[in-house]
C-alpha cells in the first residue's frame, strides 16, 4: 500500500478492467471521490446541498458533473432525470457517499433517534434501489460515524443492513481508523461496503499502511506561518487555505502554563497523530506550539488531502468542509480493494 506522500504524488492509476462509473451522494468537498478517482474510477455525478462544497468539488473534478441540490427536495425521480444523460442504460456503476452524520454523532449529546437527518440513509438506499432498476450497481460504499451503531440508533442501522440485503447486496460492515491507512489522525468510522457479487465481497480486503505512519509535526513543522482571518483577508500566496483565526484568548500568550484538555482548546502534540478532525463552531485544534489554532490547510493535510487541493468559500465554510471529509488515503485503499476484487471476477 502506498504511503501518504506517495498518495499525494499519485495520478489516477490505470486498471486492467473497465471499472464501474461512480455516482457520489452527499459528496461534500470530495475526499471519498478523490480516493476513487486516484484508483482509476470516473466520477460522473456528485451531489451535495452545500454550495461551497460543490464549488470545491467542481474545481477538483472538472470532468465530473458537480451538482448543488437537496436530495430530499430533488427526490428519486429528479435525481434519475439528472443522471440519465450521463450514463447508458444498464451501465455498471458504483454508489459512494456518507449521509450527514450529525444526528448520529456521539459528540451531539442531545441526538435523538427521530432526528430528521437520520432519515437520510434511507433516502440514500431508495436512490440505490432506483439505480438498480436502470443500471448495474456493482457496489456501494456507505461511510458514517461510530454513533450510528449505538443502541439508540439500532433500529436505523439494522434497517440499513436489512434493506441492502433485500436489494441482493452482500455486505462488509467494518470500522476503519484513518491512521492505519497513512493519515496522521485517529479517525474511526463505520464503512458499509456492499456488493452485487458474494465473490467480490469475499476477496474485498483493504490493505493497511503498516509503515510510514505520520505525526502532526511531520505535517506542520515545515510550513510557514499562516495568515489570520479577517473580513477582508487576502489569499495566502503559499496556499489559499493557509489561514486561521486570530489568537485572541489569553491562553495563547502563555501556552505552556495552560491546561489544554477542553474540547475548544485541545492542543496537538508534534510527535503524535491528531485526534479526530471534527470541529464544532470553529473549535479547531490548537497548533503544537500552543500559540494559535491550526490553519485550514494544516487541517486538510491532517485529513490526508494532497497539498495542491483547495477548499472554497468563507472561513466557516472551509471549516465545515474539512471536518466532514473522508480522508482520501482511506478512500483510496477502499477503492483499490474493490478494484482488485472486481478484477478477480
Amino acid at each position: 500500500m502506498i504511503s501518504l506522500l506517495e498518495f499525494e504524488a499519485l495520478g489516477s492509476t490505470s486498471s486492467s478492467i473497465t471499472l464501474p462509473k461512480i455516482v457520489s451522494l452527499f459528496s461534500g468537498a470530495g475526499g471519498l471521490d478523490l480516493g476513487f478517482q486516484k484508483a482509476g474510477y470516473e466520477v460522473v455525478l456528485a451531489v451535495d446541498c452545500d454550495h461551497w462544497a460543490v464549488e470545491t468539488h467542481k474545481a477538483a473534478f472538472p470532468g465530473s458533473m458537480s451538482l448543488q441540490a437537496d436530495l430530499v427536495e430533488l427526490g428519486v425521480d429528479g435525481f434519475l432525470k439528472i443522471l440519465k444523460p450521463l450514463l447508458v442504460s444498464g451501465e455498471k456503476i458504483g454508489v459512494i457517499g456518507g449521509p450527514p452524520c450529525q444526528g448520529f454523532s456521539r459528540s451531539n449529546v442531545s441526538s435523538k433517534p427521530d432526528d430528521p437527518r437520520n432519515k437520510l440513509p434511507m433516502l440514500y438506499l431508495q436512490i440505490v434501489k432506483a439505480l438498480q432498476d436502470k443500471y448495474a450497481v456493482e457496489f456501494i460504499v456507505f461511510e458514517n460515524v461510530l454513533g450510528i451503531q449505538d443502541k439508540k440508533h439500532q433500529t436505523t442501522f439494522d434497517s440499513i443492513q436489512n434493506t441492502l440485503q433485500s436489494f441482493g447486496l452482500h455486505q462488509s460492515v467494518k470500522v476503519y481508523d484513518a491512521y492505519e491507512f497513512g493519515v496522521p489522525q485517529h479517525r474511526r468510522r463505520v464503512v458499509i461496503a456492499a456488493f452485487a457479487s458474494d465473490e467480490v465481497l469475499r476477496s474485498f480486503l483493504p490493505e493497511k499502511q503498516v509503515e510510514g505512519k505520520r505525526t502532526v509535526g511531520e505535517v506542520t513543522d515545515s510550513l510557514p506561518e499562516p495568515l489570520y482571518f479577517s473580513r477582508n483577508a487576502e489569499l495566502n500566496p503559499f496556499h489559499p487555505n493557509h489561514w486561521t483565526m486570530q489568537p485572541r484568548s489569553s491562553r495563547f500568550s502563555h501556552p505552556d502554563e495552560q491546561s489544554w484538555d477542553a474540547r475548544s482548546f485541545r492542543r496537538l502534540k508534534s510527535d503524535e497523530p491528531s485526534p479526530t478532525v471534527a470541529y464544532g463552531h470553529r473549535e479547531i485544534h490548537i497548533h503544537p506550539n500552543g500559540k494559535r489554532r491550526l490553519s485550514i490547510y494544516e487541517a486538510m493535510l491532517i485529513q490526508g488531502f494532497p497539498s495542491e487541493y483547495r477548499l472554497y468559500g468563507s472561513f466557516s465554510a472551509q471549516v465545515q468542509q474539512v471536518s466532514n471529509a473522508v480522508p482520501p488515503p482511506l478512500a483510496f485503499s477502499l477503492a483499490v480493494a474493490i478494484r482488485e476484487s472486481l478484477a478477480q471476477m
